[in-house]
């Protein structure tokens, strides 16, 4: 990308001064970094190349978008620098501008929004430069699928709450019919209803119970509810949680340990919530993990949170699957329904936290659940006084 300009310079370089040359050298320097400064104060990523692909200027913004050092991969072509950004079919177009969305992986997952419009350089080839203008659209993309989740979380709660309806009505009528069979069998047979028929009674009405129990607390869990927020310690909601399911996770021959970390400030917490989203999680690890694996449940503290950290050695999750796992009726088990990470995420999210989930096939899954310290409530800020007249 020669300039024009250096050609006309130097046919007439004998007929200029020296000390003109050097003062329009030193203005063209001045007006250069500044430029470069400008450039480079920007939290928007811009590169220059030419058709090949040549980096001729890349400013601190897209050097810092793509883990790049702009004073060594000057020169260099972008797609050895940027991988999984195929050039020839961005500038397809040539003469045409081109705006597309792309997700990059390092050295972060980010979105990006790359605007790539072409320059003339008015060499005497007519050659073509490129200036791309790169913006990360994380946030608004972040955004955009929290709609659309919680678009589908709308629909399946209202799905799922007319399902529970029509379970939970032939459940009442079976427990009411159970009540008027023990009823009639102690006058008829008194002796036989003793002997063998109160046991089954009473086993199938517990059944009973426990279905409008799991129903209930399905509900609770999809319907959306204002948390009613206690100051609770992490510690025993832990414990409390893991205390039911602790002889199901040693008759399968699995270790549970529990590292907790001592004088944890308490938490504004829905106790029962929280307790119903570490629950499910760890019976998630106990179903992924054989026997004679281990799940190791860890709390800890930084300035801003509380985490709970669930670790186990089970099956693990693949990476194509990774993404799909808050999504509804998603599940790697046989008999899952693929509801559970989804409530467990409404709930974490509900208390102002968050939940991250990493994983490796064959090798176990790690799961974190962050609660904040502090509330993150709005304070609407007061009208400014008006002045006395």
């Amino acid at each position: 990308m020669k300039s024009r300009f250096f050609d006309k310079l130097i046919e007439r370089v004998d007929r200029v001064g020296s000390s003109e040359v050097q003062n329009f050298l030193n203005r063209l320097a001045e007006e250069s970094d500044f430029f470069k400064n400008v450039f480079d104060a920007l939290q928007e990523g811009i590169i220059v190349a030419d058709e090949s692909g040549l980096i001729h200027y890349i400013n601190n913004g897209a050097s810092r978008l793509f883990g790049l050092n702009p004073e060594t991969v000057t020169g260099e072509y972008i797609a050895k620098n940027i991988q999984g950004l195929d050039w020839d079919n961005l500038i397809s177009g040539k003469s045409s501008s081109v705006s597309k969305d792309l997700e990059v992986f390092y050295p972060e997952n980010r979105y990006l929004n790359f605007y790539i419009k072409p320059i003339n350089t008015k060499s005497k080839d007519d050659e073509l430069a490129y200036v791309m203008l790169i913006r990360d659209i994380t946030e608004s993309r972040k955004g955009e699928e929290e709609k659309l989740e919680s678009e589908r979380i709308s629909a399946l709660t209202m799905l799922a709450a007319g399902v529970a309806h029509e379970i939970g009505n032939p459940l009442n009528s079976m427990n009411i019919h159970l009540q008027l069979l023990e009823r009639k069998l102690k006058k008829a047979v008194p002796d036989l209803y003793e002997a063998e028929l109160r046991d089954l009674i009473e086993t199938s009405a517990d059944e009973v119970k426990r279905l409008n129990y799991i129903i209930d607390q399905f509900l609770k869990a999809i319907r959306p509810s204002q948390p009613q927020l206690e100051p609770t310690d992490v510690n025993e909601l832990v414990k409390e949680s893991m205390r039911f399911l602790e002889p199901e996770i040693k008759d399968r021959g699995i270790n549970l340990t529990l590292e907790l970390r001592s004088a944890l400030p308490p938490l504004q917490l829905d106790s029962d919530q929280i307790k119903q989203a570490f629950y499910n999680v760890v019976k998630n690890a106990s179903q992924a993990t054989s026997p004679g694996g281990s799940i190791k449940v860890r709390s800890d503290l930084s300035d801003e949170h509380v985490s709970v950290i669930f670790t186990d050695t089970g099956e693990g999750i693949s990476a194509s699957e990774m993404s799909d796992v808050f999504q509804p009726y998603f599940t790697t088990k046989k008999s899952g329904t693929g509801l559970g990470l989804l409530i467990i995420r409404r709930i974490i999210r509900e208390h102002g936290g968050d939940i991250k989930i990493s994983s490796e096939e064959d090798k176990g899954t790690s799961v974190t659940i962050s609660l904040p310290r502090f509330q993150r409530n709005v304070r609407l800020l007061p009208e400014p006084k008006k002045p006395n007249k």
